[in-house]
C-alpha cells in the first residue's frame, strides 16, 4: 500500500507556475515603483528576540508569534508576523543619524499564528514603504499615492482607498463632546460594530452620527463637517482633502472615520486598500509614531501591501517558448534568449515541444510556431 501524501499544515501551501512567478513579477513591479520614488530597501531578518518584536508593535502579544529557543544563545526567538516594526527598529537604531526624512521598502515573507476567513494564508508576502521623520500631510500624500500607483503597477484595476481618522472619536471627547475614560472606551467599541442602540444605551447621542458619516468620500466628508460644529476636527477635515485632491477619478474613495481595526498604533491618518474581484484589503497604511530607545519618539507614514491573492488572479502574461531540439547553434539559441525567448533544450530525440509546453521550435536560426 502507497503511502499517503503528506499534508502541509493549515494555512500553508505550495504555489505553483504560473501563480509563482506571477507572485515573483508582482513583487518586482511594485518594489521598482517605490525606488523609481527614492525608496531604499532593506531587508530584516525573519527571526528576532521574542521581546524586541513584542515590544515594538503596539497590537502584539506573545501569543501571536511562533516561538523557539536559540539553540545558540538560549533566548526565546519568534517568528517575525509584521516588517513594518522591524523597520522601526532598523530606523531608530542603524539608521537613528541618517538624515530625515528617509524613505525605506521592504519586502519579505511573515508569519501568522492565526488566519481569518478573509484571509486564510498564514504565509503572507509583505511588500511595503516607509516615510521615516514625517507624517505631515505631503508625507501622507505621497504614501497614497505610491500605494496606488504600486497596485497598479502590479496589473491591479478597480482600486477603492478608504480613509480614516483612527484619533477622530479621542479629538471629540477632549473638545466637542467630552467623554470620561471608561465612557470614551465603551463608545469606541460600539462605534467599532456601528451600533447605534449601544451609543444611545451609553448616552452617547452626540457620537451617533459618525456611524452615517461612513460611505463614498465627498458625502462622508459633508456629514462630518456637519457634525463638526464647533471646529474640533476642521484641520483633519482640511488634511483629507489636500490628501486626497491628487487622486484620479478612477479611483475610488471612501472614507470610514471611525474605522481602528488594524489601526492601533497609526496616529491621526489611515487608509485600506481594496480592489475588484476581492474580498480581503490589499494592504493598509496611515501614520504612526516610532519609539527610540532613548524614549524620544518620531513621526512616521507607511503603508503594507498583502499581494498574494493577486498571483492567484491576475491573468498571465503571454509566454513563448522556444523549443530546442537535439543538435541546435547554441550561438543562435543565446541570441534569441537575448531577445526575449524563453528556451527549452531538448535532452533526447524523444523529447516533444507541445509536450514540454513550448509555443515555437527551433527550425535552424528561425522560430516557427508549433
Amino acid at each position: 500500500m502507497s503511502e499517503a501524501p503528506e499534508l502541509l499544515p493549515v494555512g500553508f501551501r505550495d504555489r505553483l507556475a504560473p501563480a509563482a512567478e506571477r507572485g515573483a513579477g508582482i513583487e518586482a513591479s511594485v518594489l521598482a515603483v517605490l525606488a523609481s520614488h527614492g525608496y531604499e530597501r532593506v531587508d530584516p531578518p525573519l527571526a528576532e528576540t521574542e521581546s524586541a518584536l513584542v515590544a515594538r508593535s503596539a497590537a502584539a502579544v506573545r501569543t501571536d508569534h511562533l516561538r523557539f529557543t536559540d539553540p545558540i544563545s538560549q533566548r526565546t526567538l519568534a517568528l517575525r508576523t509584521d516588517m513594518t516594526t522591524q523597520i522601526g527598529r532598523i530606523a531608530a537604531t542603524r539608521l537613528s543619524d541618517a538624515p530625515r526624512p528617509m524613505r525605506l521598502c521592504y519586502a519579505g515573507q511573515v508569519l501568522r499564528l492565526r488566519s481569518s476567513q478573509l484571509r486564510p494564508e498564514r504565509q503572507l508576502t509583505q511588500i511595503g514603504a516607509e516615510i521615516i521623520g514625517s507624517d505631515e500631510i505631503a508625507a501622507a500624500r505621497e504614501i497614497v499615492g505610491l500605494a496606488i500607483e504600486a497596485l497598479q503597477a502590479a496589473g491591479v484595476t478597480g482600486i477603492t482607498v478608504d480613509f480614516t481618522l483612527p484619533d477622530l472619536v479621542d479629538r471629540l471627547a477632549e473638545t466637542r463632546y467630552p467623554l470620561d475614560a471608561d465612557t470614551l472606551t465603551a463608545v469606541k467599541a460600539e462605534l467599532d460594530s456601528k451600533d447605534a442602540g449601544g451609543l444611545a444605551a451609553l448616552g452617547a447621542h452626540d457620537y451617533l452620527p459618525l456611524i452615517a458619516a461612513a460611505g463614498p468620500y465627498h458625502e462622508a466628508l459633508a456629514k462630518l463637517e456637519a457634525q463638526d460644529a464647533g471646529g474640533a476636527l476642521a484641520s483633519r477635515l482640511e488634511a483629507l482633502r489636500a490628501i486626497a485632491k491628487p487622486i484620479a477619478d478612477d479611483i475610488r474613495l471612501t472614507l470610514d472615520p471611525t474605522e481602528r481595526h488594524g489601526f492601533e498604533y497609526q496616529s491621526w491618518f489611515g487608509f485600506t486598500l481594496y480592489a475588484d474581484g476581492h474580498v480581503a484589503s490589499l494592504g493598509r497604511g496611515g501614520t504612526y509614531t516610532l519609539a527610540h530607545a532613548n524614549g524620544s519618539e518620531e513621526p512616521a507614514t507607511g503603508f503594507s501591501l498583502y499581494p498574494d491573492a493577486l498571483a492567484d488572479v491576475l491573468p498571465a502574461a503571454a509566454v513563448q517558448r522556444l523549443f530546442l531540439p537535439m543538435g541546435h547553434d547554441m550561438d543562435i539559441a543565446a541570441q534569441l534568449r537575448a531577445d526575449g525567448w524563453r528556451t527549452v533544450a531538448a535532452l533526447s530525440d524523444t523529447d516533444d515541444a507541445a509536450t514540454l509546453g513550448c509555443t515555437h521550435w527551433l527550425n535552424g536560426s528561425e522560430p516557427l510556431a508549433i
